[in-house]
């Protein structure tokens, strides 16, 4: 654990619990603006130097980036611990190691707390938990969102059990906000042990790269326990959580460009759940073509190509914000625009494995969803997909529980749903990705779409097989049977004829139609039957 030094009160300036009893007001009111302006310096230069040395900033360098100039009101700066034993009655700095309150991002009212590693190491006691417990339950009361910008040596020893309630108690209140207001962790610095929990709860964590670390034992630990060698970064690190674990939903190079993009994202949430998200003027034609989908999607559904290209192409300006980019690939979730509406696009990313969906994908995917539904974000799903992936790892690791958690999220959902076929859509992962069975409210198809049970070679093996077998050609006969079968079954109108599309759509009219039906969606109500809360797979 780190402790830093307090640097001496000036002479004149009473840090003490009692103020001086002589003086006029405007004396005293110098005495507040001395201790106010020592309080926001820090303990020491030295410490800040050495928090700097590190290639971090300040907690409240952070919350200056973080909020609109001049907005950020502080509260508790003043407080101090109660805690003695262990040389603690002798350090005792204001703040408490957390700096804590509210302020504006983009003219919206946001709430934040900021641990100074300065302070303690950051490490949480009891006063330090008793102010972030405050910061979270006046969020909750105002109805507006919470920023946690982490870097924290976890519980502080000294103070025992105490500190260990104190997490208890924020962990309380992330469960009760959870899609009650949007919660974000921003990892900086070390989040260790049961502080690593709180960012777990939360709907969306950011970490540095090269300064953050996240884990619940660290590589000593596990080298004792289990001899495995590793350093902190490679078990904890932005990239670790962002590619192999899934805990990180954004990997940022630095800390200016991270709180840019927290900025970012809460540009594109509403201040809680009974908000819609915050519109923006419209940039971008709402009746534009989008003729150059007609080249970026080969027409054979075994070519692949970038689904990303795609969204962009659609959505306001190219403007997209990809969640979780560099885990489970094979599936695109990302918050963009639609004639200055915010909607949630889910997509089959056919460049990574096919674009199939597999244990991760379900997760990301169904993670997603939730989130969205729970801030009234409506949804545009973009399916091209082969079907589940096969294998005994996706079995005996439970795809079908983890699919299942894909289907429950958008059978639970009642924010506006949007489908759009692009090629193939093939058994189970057709139904799961939002089909017209499950309720989407407007299904669209390009006239290049394959909905089937399975690809027509496939189908033709298993229902032809004797007829197959038994041909003096065998080759000839199967590719007569599958093109049989693929103008019987899998022509682009089928599912529109019984009414399991509402529409087939040229291409070019993909932005304008999605903007339709959105707009027409807008005012939607969809009330779920009465319960304390469903039971959805684990």
């Amino acid at each position: 654990m780190t402790v830093v030094e307090e640097i001496p009160p000036r002479p004149g300036i009473s840090t003490g619990a009692t103020a001086p009893v002589d003086g006029c007001l405007r004396d005293r009111a110098e005495e507040l603006a001395a201790l106010r302006e020592r309080v926001r310096r820090g303990p020491s230069e030295r410490a800040t130097e050495a928090q700097h040395a590190k290639g971090k900033l300040t907690a409240r360098e952070r919350i200056a980036l973080l909020f609109d100039e001049g907005t950020f009101s502080e509260i508790e700066e003043l407080r101090r611990h109660r805690a003695t034993g262990f040389g603690l009655e002798d350090r005792r700095p204001h703040t408490d190691g957390v700096v804590t309150g509210w302020g504006k991002v983009h003219g919206r009212t946001v709430f934040a707390y900021a641990h100074d590693f300065r302070i303690f190491g950051g490490a949480l006691g009891e006063a330090h938990a008793e102010k972030i417990h405050k910061l979270m339950d006046l969020a909750e009361a105002a109805g507006a969102p919470i920023v946690g910008l982490c870097d924290g040596a976890g519980a502080r020893i000294q103070e025992g059990v105490t500190a260990l309630a104190g997490y208890g108690g924020i962990f309380t209140r992330n469960v009760r906000n959870s899609g009650v207001i949007p919660q974000i962790s921003v990892i900086l610095g070390p989040c260790a042990g049961g502080a690593a929990y709180s960012p777990a709860l939360t709907d969306f964590v950011f970490m540095v790269r090269g300064t953050a670390q996240m884990f619940i034992t660290g590589p000593d630990v596990v080298q004792a326990v289990t001899g495995e060698v590793i350093t902190h970064d490679a078990l904890g690190g932005a990239d670790a959580h962002a590619s192999v674990s899934g805990v990180a939903h954004f990997a940022c190079d630095d800390e200016e460009s991270c709180l840019e993009d927290v900025r970012h994202l809460l540009s594109m949430l509403p201040a809680n759940n009974r908000e819609l998200p915050p519109a923006a003027p419209a940039t971008d034609r709402p009746d534009r073509r989008t003729e150059a989908l007609l080249d970026l999607v080969p027409a054979d559904p075994g070519r692949a190509y970038d689904m990303r290209a795609v969204i962009e192409e659609i959505v306001d300006d190219g403007d997209v914000l990809e969640i979780q980019e560099n885990w489970a690939t094979n599936i695109v979730c990302a918050l963009a625009r639609l004639d200055g509406q915010v909607v949630g696009v889910v997509a089959n990313q056919p460049s990574a494995f096919a674009g199939v969906l597999d244990i991760k994908a379900s997760e990301k995917a169904a993670r997603f969803v939730q989130t969205c539904d729970s801030f009234n974000i409506p949804l545009v799903t973009l399916v091209d997909v082969p079907g589940f992936l096969p294998g005994v790892d996706q079995e005996h690791g439970g795809i079908i529980r983890h699919g299942a958690k894909l289907l429950y999220a958008y059978c639970n959902a009642t924010v506006p749903r949007v489908q759009l076929i692009l090629r193939k859509a093939y058994g189970g992962a057709y139904i799961v990705m939002d089909s017209r069975s499950i309720g989407t409210d407007v299904s669209l198809a390009w006239p290049s779409n394959e909905i089937a049970v399975m690809g027509a070679e496939g189908a033709a093996n298993v229902v032809f097989r004797r007829e197959i077998a038994a041909a003096a050609d065998p080759d000839a006969t199967r590719a007569r049977l599958v093109k049989e079968y693929r103008a019987e079954l899998m022509h682009p109108y089928y599912a529109a004829e019984r009414g399991l599309v509402d529409s087939v759509i040229d291409p070019a009219e993909t932005r304008t139609r999605l903007i339709d039906a959105l707009a027409m969606l807008r005012a939607k109500h969809a009330p779920l039957p009465s319960r304390k809360h469903g039971n959805q797979p684990q």
